[in-house]
This record gives C-alpha cells, sequence and structure tokens, in this order.
C-alpha cells in the first residue's frame, strides 16, 4: 500500500503528486462537490491512480465517443475530502481552458509533473534520415518531451516552475485544439533533445515510481537510473 493514507487528512507524498498531475490533465471535479473523475484510454494507468490514492473503485468503460474511436475507460472517486482539498490547490469544475497557478510543494514538484506527463503529455523518438541524401553520415537521434494543457496561464506557469527547479526553458507552442472544434487553443512545452533527456531524469528518478508504462518504455534508454 502507499505510505500515505487518503482520508480526514491529504498528506503529500510522491503517490499523491503523481495523482494530482493525472487529475490537472485527463480529470474533473463533478459538479456534485463530491466525486473526482479520471478518463483514459490507458486501464493500467486508471489502475495505478487508484493505487495512489487508496482507492479501489471500479473502473468502468466509457459510452461511445464521437472524438475517437479508441475504447476509453473512467474510474469515479467519492470523496468530499480529497474534493475540497483539490479546490484549494486550485482545480475547479470545468477547469480545462480556466485552471491556472497550483499549489503544488517544490518537494513533490516533479512527480507531479510525471502525472501531467502521462495525463495529457508526449514522448517522441525517433531516428532523423531525413538528410541522408546529401551524406550518409546525417542521421541525428530525436527526442522530444512535450507537456500540454489548453490553459495559456496554466502551462506558462508550469513551464515557470520546471525552469526555476532544473533551469529547463523548452519552447512554447500553440495550435488549435482538435477537442474544441477550432474554438480554441492548446499550448504546449516542447522540450528538444538535451532538454528532454534532463527532465526525463529528474521526473524519473527512482525505481518503482508510478507510472504510465508505455511512455516510459520510450524514456527508459535515455535513463540514468536503472528501473
Amino acid at each position: 500500500m502507499p505510505a500515505h493514507r487518503i482520508t480526514n487528512k491529504i498528506r503529500w507524498s510522491s503517490d499523491v503528486a503523481y495523482a494530482v498531475g493525472l487529475i490537472t490533465t485527463d480529470g474533473n471535479l463533478s459538479s456534485d462537490g463530491r466525486h473526482i473523475i479520471l478518463t483514459s484510454t490507458d486501464k493500467q494507468l486508471l489502475k495505478t491512480f487508484a493505487y495512489c490514492l487508496n482507492k479501489k473503485n471500479k473502473i468502468s468503460i466509457n459510452p461511445p465517443s464521437s472524438i475517437g474511436r479508441k475504447i476509453a475507460y473512467h474510474i469515479q472517486i467519492g470523496d468530499t475530502t480529497l474534493y475540497e482539498w483539490l479546490q484549494k490547490l486550485g482545480i475547479t469544475q470545468r477547469k480545462s481552458l480556466t485552471i491556472g497557478e497550483l499549489q503544488i510543494p517544490k518537494k513533490f514538484l516533479r512527480d507531479f509533473v510525471r502525472g501531467h506527463l502521462d495525463g495529457d503529455g508526449s514522448i517522441v523518438h525517433y531516428i532523423d534520415k531525413y538528410n541522408t541524401y546529401l551524406n550518409s553520415r546525417y542521421v541525428y537521434d530525436r527526442l522530444f518531451v512535450f507537456l500540454m494543457s489548453c490553459s495559456k496561464n496554466h502551462i506558462e506557469w508550469l513551464r515557470e516552475k520546471i525552469q526555476e527547479d532544473q533551469g529547463l526553458h523548452g519552447s512554447f507552442l500553440i495550435q488549435r485544439s482538435k477537442y474544441q472544434l477550432g474554438k480554441s487553443f492548446s499550448y504546449r512545452i516542447k522540450f528538444s533533445t538535451k532538454e528532454a533527456k534532463k527532465l526525463l531524469n529528474w521526473i524519473y528518478y527512482r525505481n518503482n515510481l508510478p507510472k504510465l508504462e508505455r511512455k516510459f518504455k520510450i524514456a527508459q534508454p535515455f535513463l540514468r537510473v536503472s528501473n
């Protein structure tokens, strides 16, 4: 079981911070003032989320969606104490476009970022042979890490916090949100090869951390810690 307890008092831990990162990206607070819902196409992620919060709630299949063809799952947790605690951190109902700064302790920032990445970010690695027609030696190992939000205020805050803690700047990207039918924008921080490696080693800092396995497999070859 996790070292913390989710009962009458919420205590910060690496597991809890990771779960908060997932809620910030893929989760939502229901209007009833009680339920926290997390949705994902990856069932393993929801199992990890439940474990981090010391919960045993059922994972269900989502109703069919017009957005995508992948099967999606969700978990719904009823906990007024946790709900109110998340609100105090800065997570609110219908937060996607309005979320801003969150009250995340510096000690657990990297766990939060790992959850943020697993919820709505990506790790991209490929071998670039685009210019080999000019010279066969022009082969490059490309690695990118993206963190994303539909709230500009939130992603700017997150970029600032990572810069303060690790000295990583990344680049700021804006694109139309495919999930809002072109009516709004999504904002991303892009970390390229050198900074991407440093970021990954920062968030995957020891063995047996909660994580999304399929993203971790991409990161693993670039880690100094053997997981």
